[in-house]
């Protein structure tokens, strides 16, 4: 090797190392650990009370063929009068505010019944089926397990919609999402209407993960084993079945799993991706750069408690116990566990 390939390989060994975080040795405690669920716990979803935040809910699916939404207290305790049982494998949940049913602004909880090929819908907070037994998605196609979910809701019209991913038998890998509007059907009752495919799929393994910027109006998901995919959310916007960007490429040990995003003001905050099988979770830049709106910058990474986390959910919304806000990462140990805003952030060093 001559002097200027070595110099070459010495600043590239060198920029990589610079670029992988330092991670907290010891691994942060969550300052709540939920009630034990029955099955297997995949993806929770934080509700905020309109007027009471002590009053808000953590929703959490337990997988298996006679899986359940289950619902739990701040406190995490179940609160076993509103979980919703007898569900086929319950994959992933997202909840939505204020859509239009009956003729009045409900908050919904989505959940995709991975073996009934469906999604259901539940009312909040007294978890009341809206969907008339359920709404079928990947009609026609030969993957039709439902696995990810994330709601979006337009700003321009308050238009809600459902982006929903499969499981990887069959799937393309072009077109790996769907898109479904959700509307009241004239009846009381939540329908889903087809939007669009699109997304690409690495096929190295399967997509499960997604998240939505409101504000931003982008979707972001986990393709596992390659890297997150970034893609506007609206379908009406020009171009929005072009691929924004993709990031997170090196340094996973292996499955990206469970996006979460933190506002921090006006485009700014974090974009926490799991990093399954090193029981972290990389933190990336929610804003670009000057030069590139879509570059999503390596910032840190923290350890938590959690064993193999896969889904998440975080808010920035002040609630008892957790005044910076609340971060909700599933653990194999069957459980969600719970962490303060503040604690997360100081772990990782941001």
């Amino acid at each position: 090797m001559n002097k200027i390939s070595a110099l070459v390989s010495f600043l590239a060994v060198s920029v990589a190392l610079v670029a992988e975080p330092v991670i907290n040795a010891h691994p942060l405690a969550p300052r709540a650990v939920s009630t034990v669920a029955k099955h297997d716990t995949d993806d929770p979803a934080i509700w905020i009370h309109p007027t009471d935040p002590a009053q808000s809910l953590i929703l959490g699916t337990d997988k298996d063929v006679d899986g359940a939404l289950r619902v739990y207290g701040l406190d995490g305790v179940e609160k076993v009068e509103l979980s919703v049982r007898g569900i086929l494998r319950p994959n992933n949940v997202d909840i939505a505010y204020g859509l239009m049913v009956g003729g009045k602004p409900v908050d919904v909880a989505v959940v995709t019944e991975r073996f009934a090929h469906r999604l259901r819908v539940y009312r909040l907070p007294d978890m009341a089926p809206l969907d008339g037994g359920g709404i079928p998605v990947f009609e026609g196609e030969a993957a039709r397990d439902p696995m990810g979910i994330a709601l979006y809701t337009r700003p321009t019209d308050d238009a809600l919609f459902a982006i929903v991913s499969r499981s990887d038998a069959g799937a393309p890998t072009e077109g790996y999402l769907h898109q479904y509007r959700l509307i009241d059907d004239g009846a009381g009752t939540v329908r889903g209407v087809f939007t669009r495919a699109f997304g690409t799929w690495s096929g190295r393994k399967e997509v499960e993960a997604i998240a939505v910027d409101h504000e931003q109006g982008h979707v972001y998901y986990s393709d596992e084993t390659y890297g997150i995919r970034q893609y506007e959310a609206d379908p009406l916007v020009e171009d929005a079945d072009d691929q924004l960007a993709e990031f997170g490429l090196t340094g996973f040990a292996r499955d990206h799993e469970g996006i979460s995003i933190y506002p921090t003001g006006p485009g700014t905050g974090y974009i926490l991706v799991s990093d399954q099988q090193a029981n972290t979770f990389r933190i990336f830049a929610r804003e670009g750069t000057a030069t590139d709106p879509y570059d999503h910058r390596l910032l840190g990474a923290v350890r938590l408690s959690t064993d193999e986390s896969d889904g998440s959910d975080v808010t920035a919304a002040a609630l008892p116990g957790y005044p910076g806000g609340l971060f909700v990462a599933m653990s194999t140990d069957r459980t969600f566990q719970f962490y303060a805003w503040d604690d997360l952030l100081k772990a990782a060093g941001l």
